[in-house]
């Protein structure tokens, strides 16, 4: 399957690019790389790949400027991969819309993860969508979650934070997407509103919310949901 997977590797410097081409290239990804934005930009519009691996370190094109105006057109999953992490960078990246963040070095099975995890989620597209993993079920079409069985009874602000965290497992979602989201595009940015209710949220659904196994908190970034094992 992989095999006809096609990824753009946007990034300048020789070893990184080699290493990157040999990794995924043994897991059956074809490869195309750009050494700049401006090539990578115009090899993302004649190529159309399937997804685009994005260093923000670059020698003409800053790689957020590359991501800004990448998603005036398309909406290809990019993950960036880059040296830099710091936390209002990450942060920069995933408001623009980039999918994911790995910071190098990176652990090669950690990559081969958020690939699979990025490209599962641009090919969801069905209108009908059950969220399962572990002893958590929930149903995104009846607006109801279940524990072992058992009905969880939400808050309106609740289930509305749980099933978009749902709709987009195994992604991160910053705190001001969250906010502009549930609480509309001209929402304060107010972490401590979004905070509790997570942590509410947490209360109803994690066996121990010090260790969760559901929302994982991406610190000083936002929330990542454990992916979904549905399919």
């Amino acid at each position: 399957m992989n095999a006809k997977i096609h990824i753009l590797l946007v990034e300048d410097e020789k070893s990184s690019c080699s290493y990157i081409t040999a990794l995924l290239g043994k897991s059956g990804y074809h490869i195309t790389t750009a050494m700049s934005g401006r090539e990578g930009l115009s090899l993302a519009a004649s190529l159309c790949p399937d997804l685009i691996l994005l260093d923000l370190d670059l020698p003409d094109l800053d790689g957020l400027k590359v991501l800004e105006q990448l998603r005036v057109w398309s909406h290809v999953p990019v993950i960036i991969v880059s040296v830099c992490n710091e936390e209002q960078e990450k942060v920069k990246a995933l408001d623009l819309g980039a999918d994911d963040y790995v910071t190098k070095p990176f652990y090669p099975d950690e990559l081969r993860a958020r690939i699979r995890t990025a490209l599962r989620h641009s090919r969801r597209n069905a209108p009908s969508q059950i969220y399962r993993a572990l002893n958590l079920e929930i149903d995104l079409d009846k607006r109801i979650a279940h524990l072992g069985g058992q009905r969880i009874h939400l808050t309106q602000i609740e289930y509305q934070l749980l099933s978009l965290l749902a709709e987009n497992a195994g992604r991160v979602l910053t705190y001001n997407a969250m906010l502009r989201r549930i609480w509309g595009p001209y929402a304060e940015e107010n972490n401590q509103i979004l905070r509790v209710n997570m942590a509410n949220i947490r209360r109803k659904i994690e066996k121990n919310p010090a260790q969760p196994q559901y929302l994982f908190t991406e610190v000083g970034v936002g929330y990542r949901m454990r992916e979904n094992e549905n399919g």
